[in-house]
């Protein structure tokens, strides 16, 4: 008897395990439709919660972004490169790819947080550290959080898209001081600069800060937040730093006009992100921005080189090439106010005050900015911002030309140019005291290709 007992005991638990495991299969397929409504529910609540994604829009802002970046790598840099002697041409392009990279470390950890966040006068606040809250409740999806300012785009989008004016604003300074700063030098004003300069103006202006909010300035894609701020103090640094071995004593031509034509283009097509994109939207707003800012730019080129035709006899590539990239900082401040009339006044402007300001003021005052930064971007920017105040249109965006406008952008112009020199000033002095400002002399005349980066840019074989 005994050995049946352990066969018939095996018998009896192994049905009683086979009717549980029934039971609990039966049991799950019982609830699996309950469950799996339940989730579709929950998925349709969240999607009702969160805005919806507009693709048009959002591929616009990725395209845009993408465009400004290319202004700065490769058309600034080749558009400075081929303005300077061969022997500092690899010193400019190295200088705007460090820029690049800094600017992204910093616009990661505090930037866009100090410019976007918080609700300060003159500066935001912290909360955004390490781009923290960007991707919304549900870090698996990126577009649950969207922008402030852009409904229907992620904030993604919004941070990059703003990244690139961060890298951009400080690069153009490198103008005014090419061929006579060390590269640890420019990278060290860079950073202090970013902190006292350029995240405030951004915060003041595009952020809900001062001159946007409580002043009521208008600027629609940076003619103070970049071509101003960066045009001053292009203009102290310049100052500050001396002039060149040799200024006004030997020449110093362009050593390629051929590659500074080849960013002149580049930077015209970038500009389109810039201005167009500055409308957040695939809108009839960008498609103003992009007629206008193209009108301003044309027109800008050829009136410069119709004067430098009446006053020498020859317009130069270099004029034309001035005179576009003037009239597209001209019409930067202006893109998404003024209609195509507008434009047309704001390029006659590019190539008239900025020529005068560069060909004349320059050699009146004996400052030596290497690439003309302050007299395009800085009387450029100022140029445009005013004449935004006057030629404003209220049914293109909602502002209207007048005094009492123009008296709001000339207030902002003061601020900008007292906050820009101020924070040269400072921090110029500070560099120069700690790690210096400028390579040896015996360094200088070599080049900084070599002595900088141990390159040269063209190797004659």
């Amino acid at each position: 008897m005994t050995p049946n007992i352990i066969p018939r005991f095996l018998r009896t638990a192994a049905f009683g395990i086979g009717i549980c495991l029934f039971a609990s299969i039966a049991r799950a397929d019982a609830a699996a439709p309950a469950t799996a409504e339940a989730l579709a529910a929950q998925v349709s609540a969240a999607a009702e919660k969160a805005p919806a994604i507009n693709s048009g829009d959002t591929a616009w802002m990725l395209t845009s972004t993408a465009l400004v970046l290319f202004m700065t790598l490769p058309g600034l840099a080749l558009f400075y490169g081929g303005l300077v002697r061969r022997k500092n041409v690899l010193s400019v392009l190295a200088q705007c790819l460090g820029i690049a990279g800094l600017a992204a470390v910093i616009w990661w950890a505090v930037g866009y947080s100090l410019s976007f966040s918080g609700d300060g006068a003159f500066i935001g606040n912290l909360d955004m550290a390490f781009l923290k809250g960007i991707y919304g409740p549900d870090p698996a999806k990126v577009d649950i959080n969207f922008s402030s300012t852009l409904a229907g785009v992620p904030e993604t989008v919004w941070v990059m898209f703003q990244y690139t004016f961060a890298v951009i604003t400080p690069a153009l300074i490198v103008g005014a001081i090419a061929e006579r700063m060390k590269f640890a030098a420019v990278l060290a004003f860079v950073t202090g600069w970013l902190f006292l300069v350029y995240f405030p103006f951004a915060h003041m202006v595009w952020g809900g800060g001062y001159i946007g909010g409580t002043l009521g300035a208008i600027d629609f894609a940076g003619g103070l937040v970049v071509h101003m701020s960066s045009g001053y103090s292009a203009l102290v640094l310049a100052i500050i730093l001396g002039p060149r071995l040799g200024f006004g004593k030997e020449k110093m031509a362009p050593h390629s006009m051929v590659i500074c034509m080849v960013g002149t283009a580049i930077l015209w097509v970038g500009w389109y992100g810039f201005n167009a994109g500055s409308a957040g939207s695939a809108s009839g707003l960008a498609g103003s921005a992009f007629l206008t800012t193209t009108l301003a730019a044309a027109i800008g080129g050829f009136v410069w080189a119709t004067l430098e035709y009446f006053a020498k006899r020859q317009p130069s590539v270099l004029g034309f090439c001035s005179g576009v990239v003037a009239g597209l900082v001209v019409i930067t401040p202006a893109a998404g106010f003024v209609s195509a009339g507008g434009a047309v006044i704001c390029g006659i402007a590019a190539g008239v005050v900025p020529y005068f300001a560069v060909v004349y003021l320059k050699k009146w005052i004996g400052y030596d900015d290497a690439l003309d930064t302050f007299g395009v971007h800085a009387v450029g920017g100022t140029v445009g911002t005013l004449l935004t105040g006057i030629l404003a249109v209220k049914d293109i965006n909602g502002h209207e030309g007048g005094a009492a406008l123009f008296l709001k952008q000339l207030g902002s112009v003061g601020i900008v140019l007292a906050w820009s020199v101020i924070a040269t000033v400072i921090l110029a002095y500070v560099i120069k005291a700690t790690i210096g400002l400028r390579p040896t002399a015996e360094v200088e005349r070599q080049g900084l290709d070599i002595s900088e980066h141990g390159e040269e840019g063209y190797i004659d074989t």
